[in-house]
């Protein structure tokens, strides 16, 4: 149990000038006073011409939702000013459930699946496109039953007789409302569906047609094909359609991660302005600091309840938040210290700063790194999972009256064609009671995750064009370094070892889906186990070598 938060973690800071997002009195009473008063106008103008509302009188019994104003100053690499951007919001955390909303889930895309579209693009040199939704959410309409009321934007209020300001009865759904997303993702789907694709079951962000793939996160969206032209016919079919799309370039970047296109018809994914923010919030000074070629000690991260007291002036919380998108995204050496430094994002100790600390002088080293993706093998596809478990890591370390001391924990790695799709680390939910338990909890954690992405990689190769249909077309390799986990995931259900039957529930369902789908478990060396990566911290010489058959470099 938590029993003390350290109050530097919820001075979580923001690399953005507050100079730069303004509140309305900010704005008006500031320097730049008739810009922003002037993207106002044009917001409201906007919204007017688009039909976004109709202006009524306040009725009793209305739930009016207060709204605002978020401004923005948008600036240029070089800090010179290159816009001032105003939009009017709608304060959706005083909707009322059952009365203004009923649902409010909207789905993104799964990285998993871009990572696979970058591998097929890679191995079947596809065309790609990266397009952006203007004012998103203001495309979806209110239904005919749905009633949402705002109050008028401040500047621009009207009045009834009686001296009391009119609302806003809204027609379609504005930025801040809690089932915007929703409304919008509803929207899209329906265009995008008209347009001729079909709505894979798999990731409801996927979308495949005839000859265009495309790819969903909110407003920006991916499109792949052999030819450009069927992306241009497509945008052109979706504005006919009324979506606001507005062309990008080839998909350089995508929610922070660019894409880099190398000789040979590699991508490199990486995330280098990330990588500098988490640096300067650490308070480093890249050409002043001293790397570490690895991100963690050998010896794992523990609660060290008795130890120092956190005194670094930079938000731990923050920083984290910052790590776990960078290393699920692009880093995958990264995903066993980040993990460990997650546990105590609520009451980090001055170790917890250190470890945090040593992450960044290893980034400082590797900033323009992350993932090359190089698949091998153009024909066809394969599939290689690598799980591990490090059974009982923290015994020995952590203190024997914390039940966390025996836990283990499970990493792993699929990649697809060499290239990595899904990276995983993390300690496990029960107390496995030999190693070979563990490694059985961590090969069935992998299996949770490998049984759907097989069924993704036959759906995205079908459509790209590469052909397969499961083995023997696609062989899928399962890689176990421990002789008794292997011996038995290859025993037939219901049979099983006599030392495991009392967690046989645990492994039948797996082995049935292994021998099922004929995936081959085969003994690896310890050496090229590419899990390892994920459950310790091993020797420099070998991480490096591990982070070479993964990432490339």
């Amino acid at each position: 149990m938590v029993t003390y938060v350290n109050p530097l973690v919820l001075a979580a800071k923001t690399t953005a000038s507050s100079a730069d997002n303004p509140t309305w009195d900010q704005a008006m009473k500031g320097p730049f006073a008739e810009e922003y008063w002037r993207a106002a106008e044009v917001e409201v103008e906007t919204l007017e011409r688009i039909k976004a509302w109709t202006v009524v009188e306040r009725e009793d019994g209305m739930n009016v939702l207060p709204g605002t104003w978020a401004f923005k100053l948008k600036r240029y690499p070089d800090g010179k000013v290159k816009k001032f951007k105003a939009r009017f919001c709608a304060r959706g955390d005083r909707q009322k459930e059952g009365i203004d909303f009923t649902e409010t889930y909207a789905p993104v895309a799964q990285w998993t699946t871009v990572r696979m579209m970058l591998i097929l693009e890679c191995l079947l040199g596809l065309k790609s496109k990266q397009g952006d939704i203007s004012c998103a959410f203001l495309h979806a309409e209110l239904g005919p039953t749905e009633r949402i009321y705002v109050e008028m934007p401040r500047g621009f209020k009207q009045y009834d007789g009686k001296g009391r300001p009119k609302v806003l009865s809204l027609l379609r759904f504005l930025y801040g409302l809690r089932n915007s997303p929703r409304a919008f993702w509803q929207y899209l789907t329906k265009k995008l569906e008209a347009c001729g694709l079909r709505q894979s079951e798999l990731d409801p962000c996927l979308f495949i047609g005839a000859h265009v793939i495309v790819v969903t996160y909110v407003d920006d969206v991916l499109f792949w094909s052999n030819d450009e032209k069927h992306i241009y016919d497509l945008g052109t079919k979706l504005r006919e359609a009324n979506v606001d799309l507005e062309e990008e370039s080839d998909a350089a970047g995508f929610l922070g991660v660019d894409l880099v296109r190398m000789p040979g018809g590699r991508i490199h994914m990486k995330q280098p302005g990330l990588i500098k923010r988490i640096i300067a919030a650490l308070g480093f000074n890249e050409s002043e600091t001293a790397s570490k070629k690895t991100p963690a000690e050998r010896k794992p991260l523990i609660k060290d309840e008795e130890g120092e007291m956190a005194q670094e002036s930079f938000s731990y919380a923050s920083v984290v938040g910052m790590l776990l998108y960078l290393a699920g995204h692009t880093r995958p050496d990264l995903c066993y210290s980040v993990s460990q430094a997650a546990r105590f994002m609520f009451a980090p100790k001055r170790s917890h700063e250190v470890a945090l600390k040593r992450i960044g002088r290893y980034l400082v080293g590797t900033a323009d790194k992350g993932i090359i993706m190089d698949p091998k093998n153009a024909t066809s596809l394969h599939i290689d999972a690598y799980p591990d478990a490090d059974f009982a890591g923290l015994y020995g370390y952590e203190s024997t009256t914390d039940p966390v001391c025996v836990r283990s924990r499970t990493g792993y790695i699929i990649a697809v064609s060499n290239c990595p799709v899904v990276v995983y680390s993390s300690l496990q939910t029960e107390t496995a009671l030999s190693t070979m338990q563990a490694e059985i909890y961590a090969m069935a954690q992998c299996c949770k995750a490998l049984f759907p992405l097989i069924e993704m990689v036959k759906e995205l190769s079908g459509a790209a064009g590469l052909p397969l249909g499961g083995p023997p077309q696609m062989k899928i390799t399962l890689h176990e370094d421990n002789s008794g986990a292997l011996i038995l995931a290859k025993t037939i259900p219901p049979e099983f070892t006599p030392r495991s039957k009392f967690y046989a529930l645990k492994t039948i369902w797996f082995r049935e889906q292994i021998a099922i789908l004929g995936i081959e478990v085969i003994k690896v060396d310890t050496k090229l186990q590419w899990g390892d990566i994920c459950t310790k911290m091993p020797p420099v010489v070998i991480f490096e070598f591990l982070r070479k058959l993964i990432m490339g470099w």
